[in-house]
Parts: C-alpha cells; sequence; structure tokens
C-alpha cells in the first residue's frame, strides 16, 4: 500500500495528490509519515502547505528536521504551516530555526513564529530578541516603552528588516527620548519607502532641533506629497523664523493638501512677514486651502490682510465667506471704516454679476454693510494689477495711516507722496476727511502729485 501511496503521490493531477495527502493526515497511521515528509517536496505550495499541516498532528520528531528545511520555502502560507507543524511537535531543536522568522516579510509568518515558539517555552535571550517577538506580534508601542534599551535593536530592525518592519522600527524609534533618536531618523529619511520617510519627519518635528533644518530643506520638494507636507511641519518646527523663507517658497506647490500645511505652518510661526505670501492662496482654486489662509491670517494678526480677507467676503464657498467674516472682526471689530477697504470696492463690483446667487447677495450685502453706492466705484481704485503690495514700504505706512498719532499719519501721507504711490489713492483720499488740518493739507498735495 506504501508502494501505491508514493505512486499517487507523483501523479501530474495536483487535486489527485493534495486527496492523498489529505487522506494520509490521520494521527492513528504513522505508517504516513514517511509519504507526508516526501509530500513536502511537492512542486504545489498547497500540497506541501496539507503536508506540513498533516506532519503537525503527528506530533513525531522524525519530521522535524524536513519541517525546518520547509522554513525556507518561498510561499509564506507554507511557511506558516511548517511553523506550526513545529511548535505541535514540541521539539527544542526547531527554536533557533524559527526565532530568524521573527523578521519574515510576512505578517502571518511572524505571527505564527511568535505563538510557536510560546508554545516550545522560548524566552528572548537578550533585548535584541525581545524586541523581535514584541515586534513580530505587532506590539509597537510595547517595543518603545524598552526605552533606550530598545535604541539599537530598533535602529537594526530599521535598517535591515523588511519595508513593513523598517516603518513599525521607526515609529517605535519615535516614542523614545534618547539622543541617538536624532541621527536615526535622519538615516531613516534616506529610505525608499515614502510612510517610512514621513514617519521619521514626525519625530524630527517633535525633536525640533534647529540642527535639523538643513538635513529636512530637500525633503519640502520631495516626489511624494504626502512627504513634503510632513517635511513642511519638520521645517516649521526645526527652523522658527529661518523656516518662513522655505515656506513662502511652496506656495505654489502642487498639492493642495502641501500649500494648505504651509499656510498653516506660517500662521503658526506668526510672522507678520509671511501676510504677503498667504494672502495669495485666499483665492487659491481649492477651498480648503483659502481656509486655511484666512485662519493663518487671523493668527498672524495684521491688518494689512484687510483688503483681501474683504475679497473672501464675496467667495464661492460658505465656509470661507464665514471663516473671513469671522477673521475680519478679529483684526479690527471697526474693519469696515479701515481705508484699506476700498482698495476691493473694484472687485467685490464684478462679484454683483457673478453667476452663483449666494456670491451676488454677499456682494451687495457688502456694498450695504460698507454704505457704498456700486455705481460710485471706479477701476481707479484697482492696485496694480500682480502685486498684492506694489512697494515694500505699503503695508506699514497703510497701518500708520489711521494711527492715533497725527504725526505718523501725517508722515505716511508724505511718504507715500514721495513714493508715487498710485495705489495709495484710496488711503490718501480717505485722509481728506482726517480730523487734522494738516493731515487733510498733505493728502491734497499728495493726490494732486501721484494722480
Amino acid at each position: 500500500m506504501l508502494w501505491w501511496t508514493y505512486q499517487q503521490l507523483r501523479v501530474s493531477s495536483t487535486k489527485t495528490r493534495l486527496a492523498v495527502v489529505q487522506k494520509l493526515a490521520q494521527p492513528d497511521s504513522p505508517e504516513s509519515i514517511g509519504p507526508l515528509v516526501f509530500a513536502l517536496r511537492d512542486r504545489e505550495a498547497a500540497v506541501r502547505e496539507a503536508a506540513a499541516h498533516a506532519l503537525g498532528k503527528f506530533q513525531s520528531r522524525t519530521a522535524v528536521g524536513p519541517l525546518m528545511e520547509l522554513l525556507r520555502d518561498p510561499a509564506p502560507e507554507v511557511r506558516v504551516a511548517a511553523v506550526e507543524a513545529l511548535g505541535q511537535t514540541g521539539d527544542p531543536v526547531a527554536v533557533n530555526s524559527m526565532v530568524g522568522l521573527l523578521l519574515d516579510q510576512a505578517m502571518t509568518v511572524r505571527s505564527a513564529v511568535s505563538q510557536a515558539l510560546e508554545k516550545l517555552g522560548w524566552h528572548p535571550g537578550d533585548d535584541s530578541q525581545r524586541l523581535l517577538q514584541i515586534l513580530a506580534m505587532g506590539r509597537t508601542d510595547a517595543a518603545a516603552s524598552l526605552g533606550g534599551q530598545a535604541v539599537a535593536p530598533l535602529i537594526e530592525v530599521m535598517r535591515t528588516g523588511p519595508p513593513n518592519k523598517q516603518f513599525e522600527a521607526v515609529r517605535a524609534l519615535g516614542q523614545i527620548d534618547d539622543p541617538r533618536i536624532k541621527k536615526a531618523m535622519l538615516e531613516a529619511l534616506q529610505k525608499e519607502n515614502p510612510a517610512i520617510r514621513i514617519a521619521a519627519l514626525g519625530t524630527l518635528e517633535r525633536l525640533a532641533d534647529p540642527d535639523s533644518l538643513n538635513s529636512l530643506e530637500k525633503y519640502l520638494h520631495d516626489s511624494n506629497a504626502s512627504v513634503r507636507g510632513a517635511a513642511v511641519e519638520a521645517v516649521r518646527s526645526c527652523g522658527g523664523e529661518k523656516a518662513i523663507p522655505l515656506l513662502l517658497k511652496m506656495l505654489k506647490d502642487a498639492s493642495w493638501e502641501v500649500r494648505q500645511s504651509v499656510v498653516k505652518a506660517l500662521g503658526i510661526l506668526g510672522d507678520p512677514a509671511a501676510v504677503e505670501g498667504i494672502t495669495l492662496l485666499v483665492t487659491d482654486s481649492d477651498r480648503d486651502v483659502r481656509e486655511a489662509a484666512i485662519n493663518a491670517l487671523g493668527r498672524i494678526g495684521s491688518r494689512r490682510a484687510i483688503p483681501q480677507l474683504v475679497l473672501a467676503l464675496v467667495d464661492v464657498d460658505t465656509s470661507v465667506r464665514a471663516a473671513a467674516a469671522a477673521i475680519l472682526k478679529i483684526l479690527d471689530p471697526n474693519w469696515e471704516k479701515h481705508p484699506s477697504v476700498r482698495l476691493a470696492l473694484p472687485k467685490i463690483k464684478v462679484a454683483l454679476e457673478h453667476n452663483e446667487y449666494w456670491v451676488r447677495h454677499s456682494a451687495l450685502k457688502l456694498f450695504t454693510q460698507l454704505q457704498v453706492n456700486p455705481e460710485h466705484v471706479t477701476e481707479k481704485q484697482v492696485p496694480v494689477k500682480g502685486a498684492v503690495l506694489p512697494h515694500a514700504a505699503f503695508p506699514i505706512l497703510a497701518d500708520l495711516m489711521y494711527d492715533p498719532d497725527r504725526d505718523l499719519r501725517l508722515a505716511a501721507v508724505e511718504a507715500f507722496r514721495h513714493l508715487l504711490e498710485i495705489n495709495a489713492i484710496p488711503l490718501i483720499d480717505a485722509a481728506l476727511h482726517d480730523a487734522d488740518e494738516n493731515v487733510r493739507r498733505a493728502a491734497r498735495q499728495a493726490l494732486e502729485e501721484i494722480a
């Protein structure tokens, strides 16, 4: 009968060979062990897997050697079957061979190895093995809980493990407070897997080490948008004010998520020098970016953003209009009286003809709120095309135009006159009604020379 069984295990039909193996899987038939060991070399993974499972039921040490050879099988399901069978045999000889599989590419194999080693009574011999066992069980947080003693083993996993284990190692390292972490994260940035780079950037953001800034700059131009977004946060955290010029260059990134991250980062940094750049995104094509830009301007708190925020009051999106209205009140409770509001009037007038009802409604409501007749709005009030603030001194001088100090208001008018700044005409025109005669006189003279 055994001769016939071996013959059946050699036939070309996989279905037949598999049926033979399944029939042999009877623990009360010790003579089946030999044919099952033979089947471990079958060309089909399904047959090898079934044979390994069957041998596990016999708990025979005779099968330990052949099963250990199967730990290198190319099919993960076969490796799992071999591991489980070895665990059932209870033979400690298999332990050393299985420990290496704690780093297996397949999660199913790692999990099976962990359980099998536990059945065999194995205990990690050092921190490195203990860490491998923890990671095989998917307990990344537990690996981080080992603290400093886990750093070196985790770095080794990060360097030599399969991509998914490298990612878990980087994530675990990021939860440990240790001086070696920064260097490990900078090394992790070299990995091809974007998820690993993102995890490393998140940790570097937390560390906020200024010395890391130079190493992070190139990741602002990474091919992966999510990596660029994470780099924005890391650069902001590590660079502080030094990050602003780098972030301003990212305002035209192709990804809306990155642009959104940039304006949020600039808002957190709170430097008025970023206002001009952020205002460009108040009219971004993406709603979330526009809203983020408006909120960032609110965090910075500069009234130089008022003209662009007024334009956002006639945005096509309700949430953007609501955000603009809220931020305007924060910047200046009396923003309607701010001289720079007149810079936005020509574009608001255009919105009266918009095809969206709520845009037209918002524009009309705004003119009513400002107590301005749209018919009186002329193109003369439009700023120079393509420039939010035509001259570097414009925002500072614009703020001084309504300063409580008469001398500062007067100085601002004189400065605009010397600059021949045509975009200042609406501001100077408003100064014709200033409470001080000297300011009014200077405004008239300035208008004559500029116009």
